[in-house]
């Protein structure tokens, strides 16, 4: 485990993943962390071999494997952008080895974060839809003028990304509502309109709305507008280089290790 003027062991969970490519590079080039071991799924072509050179750099000296109990042996922290159904495996691993683990997979259901917060019973547990400082400030903002502002004005949430991503609305758009809702003093669930087709009626008063935009190679956008009579708030985040990413995860992996068993985000994290 790491200790003062050591190197933080790093586990890096789908690794030949965009965000696994990309916090592996990361990680190569980090003086204060680096690739302990590299995961992914079972019978992947990547298995077995270096993980640096797999994803399109020079070597590390690490291969490839899919045997998560191996990989986490010795690490102090996985970095996890994956699948819901993987993400939960991992938890139960990361717990058992003790190893604090940063989750940055969406699209997790109900019956996932509950096994999740069954994990952070033992270990520290980071999870955020959206590992960006710029997010999670807009996250603070959104919260503040939804507490500001009337119910006469609405709130509704626009989110674009690449053509690849597969789940709706993103989970950076689910904190962001989240946010507003917390500033309304209401519970998303209750107000959360996801999509509108045909004679929907007029919109409900009160509620948080959410439409989602594929396409191209996004990066990430997204806007909060509070519209009323006369007049609109627009917040708005653009990520154009996936790189805030990795660098958020790592430093909320660094930031974990040592802390106590637990649920934490961002906010966290940046002492926000």
């Amino acid at each position: 485990m790491e200790t003062a003027g050591t190197s933080a062991a790093i586990v890096v969970n789908g690794a030949s993943g965009r965000m696994g490519r990309m916090l592996t590079a990361l990680l190569a080039d980090s003086a204060q962390a680096h690739l302990h071991a590299a995961l992914e799924r079972p019978g992947h072509p990547w298995i077995g071999q270096d993980a640096g050179t797999a994803a399109g750099g020079a070597p590390l000296g690490v291969a490839v494997t899919d045997d998560a109990g191996a990989a986490l042996k010795g690490a102090d922290a996985v970095l996890d952008f994956t699948a819901p159904a993987a993400t939960v495996a991992l938890a139960g691993a990361a717990a058992r080895a003790g190893t604090a683990h940063v989750i940055g997979t969406t699209g997790l259901a109900p019956d996932d974060l509950a096994a999740i917060a069954a994990a952070a019973r033992a270990i520290p547990v980071v999870r955020a839809g959206n590992m960006s400082l710029g997010v999670n400030l807009l996250m603070g903002l959104t919260r503040r003028v939804a507490a500001a502002l009337g119910p006469e004005f609405d709130i509704e949430i626009v989110e674009a990304h690449h053509r690849a991503k597969v789940d709706a609305p993103s989970g950076t758009a689910l904190m962001l509502g989240e946010a507003a809702a917390h500033g309304r003093g209401v519970n998303l669930p209750d107000v959360s309109d996801r999509g509108r087709d045909g004679l929907t009626g007029p919109r409900a008063p009160g509620h948080i709305g959410f439409a989602a935009i594929r396409g191209g190679d996004i990066v990430g956008e997204h806007d909060v507008i509070f519209a009323g009579a006369g007049e609109r708030i627009v917040l708005r985040h653009v990520a154009t280089d996936r790189a805030i990413f990795a660098r958020g995860a790592l430093a909320a992996a660094l930031w974990a290790i040592g802390r106590a068993p637990g649920e934490y985000d961002m906010a966290d994290v940046l002492g926000l």
